[in-house]
């Protein structure tokens, strides 16, 4: 059963990436965990985002679009990417988010991939 491991991060998490003294250890907790996906042959996607100020949001309402730079929701946390894993339940795909970098510090969202359309 396929689901999207969504990886919540705050704005402290966006400065790691970046911050000289944090930069080091914020991706190589990231290259660790892609790692571990990868070589146990569950992981069929994954990707990473820019952070949210990169963002643009369009709306469509009643033929009018809107646009709007930055996210669409003022909120402490931002996706911060995805994984794509496939495992037997629900209960497995909790244990690969527990060990999600993102679940230290911001957050994890575990959703089950809705089957592909016939």
């Amino acid at each position: 059963m396929q689901f999207a491991i969504l990886a919540m991060e705050a704005e402290a998490d966006y400065a790691d990436r970046i911050d000289p003294d944090h930069a080091e250890a914020y991706w190589a907790s990231w290259a660790a965990y892609v790692a571990a996906l990868q070589d146990s042959g569950i992981m069929s996607a994954a990707a990473g985002l820019q952070p949210p100020g990169t963002a643009t949001t369009l709306r469509n309402r009643g033929g009018d679009v809107e646009i709007q730079d930055g996210p669409f929701a003022d909120v402490k946390e931002h996706l911060g990417g995805i994984f794509l894993i496939d495992v037997p339940d629900l209960d497995a795909a909790m244990a690969w988010a527990a060990r999600c970098p993102a679940a230290a510090r911001g957050s994890v969202e575990v959703r089950p991939v809705l089957p592909p359309m016939s």
